[in-house]
């Protein structure tokens, strides 16, 4: 089955630059992982709607940058899911760490298929090996 990566607005004027070059990219990463790419959609919203799936899905009552939704099939290594992002704290973070706004985008878009392929970022330690992560497959984003 041919990767499907969708990229889709719900509420949020944000226009993602080369979908296909990213497309390609996460695909890439993906593989990588050992997994094949199935269905993925990236959402992007607004700060609102973001905190309303926050609540009813997480019970977190906080904004957070990415939710991620793991529709992933274990027996195929078919990682599929729904990636919710809030551009507006995207931003807001690629301020406060020093980054591109681009940059942590594509952060957050790796952050999320990351969680697809069975990373957590509960712990320290597993926060650790994530952000390293996405160090590694930030150095293959050539396309920006």
């Amino acid at each position: 089955m041919a990767p499907k990566i969708g990229f889709h607005n719900d509420g949020s004027p944000y226009r993602l630059r080369g979908k296909r070059a990213v497309g390609r990219w996460i695909a890439a990463c993906i593989e990588k992982e050992g997994y094949c790419s199935g269905e993925i959609s990236y959402i992007f919203c607004g700060p609102e709607r973001h905190l309303e799936i926050n609540r009813q899905y997480l019970g977190h009552d906080y904004p957070t940058d990415v939710i991620t939704f793991d529709y992933t099939d274990p027996e195929t290594k078919t990682v599929s899911g729904d990636i919710f992002i809030d551009p507006a704290t995207v931003r807001g973070n690629a301020r406060r760490f020093g980054q591109t706004a681009r940059r942590e985008m594509l952060r957050v878009m790796v952050h999320g298929v990351l969680h697809l392929c069975g990373y957590n970022d509960k712990t320290a330690g597993q926060q650790a090996v994530m952000r390293a992560k996405e160090e590694e497959y930030l150095a293959l984003a050539d396309f920006d």
